[in-house]
């Protein structure tokens, strides 16, 4: 089944003549910019990344350090989304108007080098969730190969493990904002705040899956359920507060749900 979604994929792929893939560095747009380069060539693809304030620094870093292992040129387009209203107001389709503003942006870029059409990484696991954003990039004409020959998050992985891309094993990633209730306004200050949050517990318990979802002056911490009696043991459970409260927070919680994309959705 793998074999024959793959086989699809690769003749989509061939079809589009050449592409921008719109590129973070994470599983579903590394495997779509590796078969793009594998399909089409190095000189008839382009990786593009938008730096903005939504995108973890990791993440921003991640994306280039794979383009340049891939052998692909990449091009970062720097967005500064909190000035569009519809983004800050942070409403229930926030991600439809950053992905509008982003898309659009990256795909004139596209065409600009030399590129027939923009691609994105989305699969058929992102149908099912609440992903406003979609509607953008059909919207736009932006393509989704994955999606197309009917990849699954599971597809995915499992193909990108076949090609040893080191990428086949990474949590899903999200952008910032989606730490935030909706209806509370994006500041500069509360993204900065969480992205400082989830890299400190990151960096000294090696958590991954991680998000502080931020009801300031809360702090919520997801993180997988294997991981929830660690983080609860006494002497761990005090540094966490500590890390945390000289950020701001007054309150810290650990969300005994555990980590779970889009928990800000229903």
């Amino acid at each position: 089944m793998l074999a024959e979604k793959t086989e699809r994929l690769r003749e989509l792929i061939a079809g589009l003549g050449s592409a921008g893939v719109a590129y973070s560095g994470g599983v579903d747009s590394t495997l779509l910019l590796a078969l793009c380069r594998e399909v089409l060539g190095t000189e008839r693809v382009l990786a593009l990344t938008v730096h903005s304030e939504l995108i973890p620094a990791v993440e921003r870093q991640q994306a280039g350090e794979m383009a340049e292992r891939l052998g692909v040129r990449q091009r970062v387009v720097t967005l500064e989304v909190l000035s569009n209203p519809d983004i800050a107001a942070n409403r229930p389709d926030r991600c439809y108007h950053c992905k509008r503003m982003m898309f659009a942006r990256l795909r004139e870029l596209a065409w600009a080098e030399g590129m027939a059409t923009l691609v994105h990484g989305a699969n058929l696991d992102d149908v099912g969730d609440y992903r406003p954003g979609m509607r953008a990039a059909e919207e736009l004409g932006v393509r989704a190969p994955l999606l197309e020959a009917g990849f699954t998050k599971e597809d995915v992985r499992a193909l990108s493990r076949q090609m040893g891309l080191s990428t086949w094993d990474l949590p899903s990633m999200a952008c910032l904002a989606s730490r935030v209730p909706y209806h509370v306004p994006l500041t500069s200050a509360a993204l900065t705040r969480i992205e400082a949050a989830e890299t400190r517990l990151r960096e000294r318990f090696a958590l991954s899956p991680l998000r502080v979802r931020d009801h300031f002056p809360l702090a919520r911490i997801e993180v997988p359920e294997a991981e929830i009696a660690r983080l609860a043991r006494a002497e761990v459970r005090e540094e966490v507060v500590r890390l945390l409260r000289e950020l701001g927070y007054r309150y810290v919680t650990l969300d005994l749900e555990g980590f779970r994309s889009g928990s800000m959705n229903p």
